[in-house]
C-alpha cells in the first residue's frame, strides 16, 4: 500500500476566517500494482469535525475490496462561529479535479465515486447535485470534471426542511440563513437529470438524523430517473460506520482528519477563537479538557464487542452492496 497526504488548495487559493492554520488535504491509501476505481471518502461530525470512525477504517475495508481509497479532511468549524456556506462543496470539488489530475500518477482508471457519511454525505450530496456550479479557476485543474461517477451517501443529511438535522445546517449556513441558501443546500430540491447515480443506506431506528432524509433524497432520484440503490436496515444507531468489531473497539485507524478540530480548540483555550462567544468557549473547553485527536478506545470485555457487532451483521454488508452497485454502473 502507499500512503501519502496531500494538500489539495495552493498558496493563497484558500481562505476561510476560522482555519486556523489547517488547510484541507486527501490522505490516500493506493495498490501498488494496475489501475482501478477510486473512493473519496467524506467523514461526518455535523459539519463541526471531520470524525475518524468514518475515515481510515472505511478506507482500509474499501482498499481490502480492490480500490485506491482517498479520505478528505474538509473545512469544518467545531466554534459554529463562522458559517462554512460554500466551502466544503470548493473543496470536495477540488479535491475530485485534483485527484483527476494526477490519474496517471494515482493508478486510477477514470472513475471516480464519492462517500459519504452524516454531514459528510451532506458535501458529498451537495457536489452531486451542484458539480455545474462549482467553477475552477486553476487552470491545472479547470479542464477535470468535479462530477463524480457515483455518489454514496451514508445515514445522509439531506434537507433543510422539516426532517432537518438543525446543528449540521447551522454550522453550514449560521443562525438566520436566507431562504435561498436554505433551498440551494435542501439536497432533494436540487436533483437534476445531470444528477449521477446513488446509492443510500440509513437505518430505521437512526437517532440523531431522521430516516426521512434518505427517503426525500431517493424520491428526487426516481422522481428525475436518476439510477439509485436505496437500502434501510430495520435498526442501528446513527454513526455506525461500518460495524464491525474494530469500529465498536474503537480501532479507527490514525485520528489525521481531527486536524482542524485539534487547532481551533488549543486557539479558542489561548484566547484566539474567531467570534466565539464565551459560551461556546466553556463548551469547547468541558468537550476537549485534552486533546481532541488523542486516541480513545473502549476498555470494555471482549464479549462485549462480539456481541455488539453481531447486532449489526446486515448493516456490515453495505460495502460489499456498494462494491456490487459499482460494477453495474
Amino acid at each position: 500500500m502507499k500512503t501519502f497526504i496531500k494538500k489539495i488548495w495552493e498558496k493563497g487559493e484558500y481562505s476561510y476566517g476560522a482555519a486556523y492554520g489547517f488547510e484541507p488535504n486527501i490522505h490516500a491509501y493506493i495498490h501498488d500494482d494496475g489501475k482501478r476505481d477510486c473512493l473519496l471518502v467524506a467523514p461526518g461530525g455535523g459539519y463541526c469535525m471531520c470524525v475518524p470512525q468514518e475515515a481510515e477504517i472505511v478506507a482500509n475495508s474499501f482498499y481490502d475490496k480492490g480500490l485506491n481509497v482517498f479520505v478528505l479532511a474538509y473545512t469544518t468549524d467545531i466554534t459554529m462561529s463562522v458559517p462554512l456556506k460554500r466551502q466544503p462543496l470548493q473543496d470536495i470539488a477540488r479535491a475530485v479535479r485534483f485527484i483527476r489530475a494526477a490519474g496517471d500518477e494515482y493508478s486510477l482508471t477514470g472513475k471516480l465515486f464519492v462517500c459519504g457519511f452524516s454531514a459528510g454525505a451532506h458535501v458529498c450530496g451537495s457536489l452531486a447535485v451542484h458539480h455545474d456550479d462549482v467553477t475552477e479557476k486553476n487552470a491545472k485543474y479547470s479542464e477535470f470534471s468535479c462530477r463524480p461517477d457515483g455518489a454514496i451517501l451514508c445515514y445522509p443529511v439531506i434537507t433543510t426542511g422539516r426532517y432537518a438535522h438543525a446543528s449540521s445546517v447551522e454550522a453550514l449556513l449560521g443562525k438566520s440563513p436566507s431562504e435561498e441558501e436554505l433551498a440551494y443546500f435542501s439536497l432533494e430540491k436540487n436533483v437534476s437529470g445531470n444528477t449521477p447515480p446513488c446509492f443510500l443506506w440509513q437505518t430505521a431506528t437512526d437517532d440523531l438524523v431522521p430516516v426521512e432524509n434518505s427517503y426525500l433524497f431517493a424520491g428526487a432520484l426516481k422522481e428525475k430517473g436518476i439510477p439509485f440503490a436505496h437500502y434501510v436496515f430495520p435498526k442501528g444507531f446513527h454513526g455506525l460506520s461500518v460495524a464491525t468489531e474494530d469500529f465498536f473497539r474503537g480501532n479507527f485507524g490514525e485520528p489525521y482528519t481531527m486536524e482542524q478540530v485539534s487547532l481551533a480548540v488549543k486557539s479558542v483555550k489561548a484566547g484566539r477563537g474567531v467570534n466565539v462567544s464565551e459560551k461556546r468557549r466553556s463548551e469547547l473547553m468541558a468537550q476537549f479538557p485534552d486533546s481532541p485527536d488523542e486516541k480513545q478506545k473502549s476498555s470494555a470485555p471482549e464479549e462485549f464487542f462480539h456481541s455488539q457487532a453481531d447486532q449489526y451483521k446486515d448493516v456490515q454488508l453495505w460495502p460489499e452492496l456498494v462494491v456490487q452497485w459499482m460494477k453495474g454502473l
